[in-house]
């Protein structure tokens, strides 16, 4: 089967793709900042965290030739700039999932980088349509923001490494009550491929994928073999 490898959100690790190895292979890379790599400074720069993602990612595909790839708001364009580097190096990319995002070269609505602590969990919250628990302790907060500060800035700060568009097919989602991207934004994503694409939208706001059941099956059914 088609591995699908996840790009994590602002403020997410791998671990929140696992639950999905259970309909299909995945693998999910893991930034720097969190997790298993909580003591490492994060990245700010999207092309920087591709640089170092790349080398892990190809030596966990081994022989594997035919991908798919999914990525939510800042995973969108983190998967997007790592596909087109596994299309250089003659991948098969099956289908691209940009979840919740503008497409790459249209900057993303709203600004949280350079706020004060509170503005910034405010401006985060209002991006995600819902609280985080962690982010109302004050110890959990203290050990969350810099690294969600810097994947914000890291989505902020982005542009596109190529006007070319991706030689691979893609799906663009969203919830359908997302208040962040808009159905014309994710729409757009037809101007970032030469292949197929198609625009679906899913029940939810902007963190739809929290409730994954009709996600997981649509993925299921555009790439598992």
């Amino acid at each position: 089967m088609t591995p699908l490898i996840c790009l994590p959100f602002a403020g997410s690790g791998a671990s929140f793709y696992y639950a999905w190895s259970s309909r299909f292979p995945v693998l999910p890379l893991q930034l720097p900042g969190r997790e298993r790599r909580i003591d490492e400074e994060p990245y700010r720069d999207v092309h920087a965290a591709v640089d170092g993602l790349l080398p892990e990612l190809l030596g966990s595909l081994g022989s594997d030739r035919r991908v798919a790839l999914f990525g939510h708001s800042l995973g969108a364009v983190l998967a997007y700039e790592l596909a087109h580097r596994l299309v250089d190096l003659d991948f098969e990319v099956v289908r691209l999932f940009a979840s919740g995002s503008t497409e790459p070269h249209t900057p993303r609505p709203g600004r949280a980088t350079g706020l004060s602590d509170d503005a910034f969990v405010a401006q985060v919250r209002q991006f995600a349509g819902f609280s985080d628990e962690a982010l109302d302790d004050e110890e959990l907060r203290e050990l969350i923001l810099p690294t969600l500060r810097a994947d914000v800035q890291m989505h902020e700060s982005y542009v596109p490494s190529t006007h070319l568009p991706l030689a691979a097919p893609i799906t663009a989602l969203r919830g359908s009550s997302d208040s962040l991207v808009s159905p014309d934004q994710v729409a757009a994503w037809v101007k970032a491929t030469s292949k197929d694409f198609t625009s679906t939208e899913l029940p939810g706001g902007h963190m739809y994928l929290t409730t994954a059941g009709p996600l997981l099956e649509l993925i299921k059914d555009s790439v598992c073999d």
